[in-house]
């Protein structure tokens, strides 16, 4: 490998790194986006359980939801959600956190 050559091969691989130090830099702004979406959206999902819990004391805001509607296909939906898994169609099926789930509960209160 003569130097010209090898000079290429090393200004090459300069362009690579730089090219992944943008891409990186592009990763860690959406990071940050996405935490602070999450963080936002924790204290929206707050504010509403705290909501709940006003208009009907004692009562967990997924029993709330239970007791308004009615039907054989509603109530399986319900028992799966209080089992812990989404039924939104955003994660049906998966495992919830132990936190509920404002697309699932959107969806019980269609």
């Amino acid at each position: 490998m003569d130097k010209k050559e090898l000079f290429t091969r090393v200004t090459q691989i300069e362009d690579q790194l730089g090219g992944l130090y943008s891409q990186l830099g592009s990763l860690k702004e959406q990071i940050v986006q996405l935490l602070e979406e999450n963080t936002r959206l924790q204290m929206e999902n707050q504010h509403l359980r705290d909501q709940l819990k006003e208009e009907h004391p004692g009562i967990d805001s997924s029993e709330v939801l239970l007791e308004e509607k009615t039907g054989e296909g509603y109530d399986n939906l319900a028992k799966l959600y209080n089992e812990g898994f989404h039924i939104c169609n955003v994660h049906y099926g998966n495992m919830r956190a132990e936190e509920d789930c404002l697309f699932c509960l959107a969806f019980l209160n269609k």
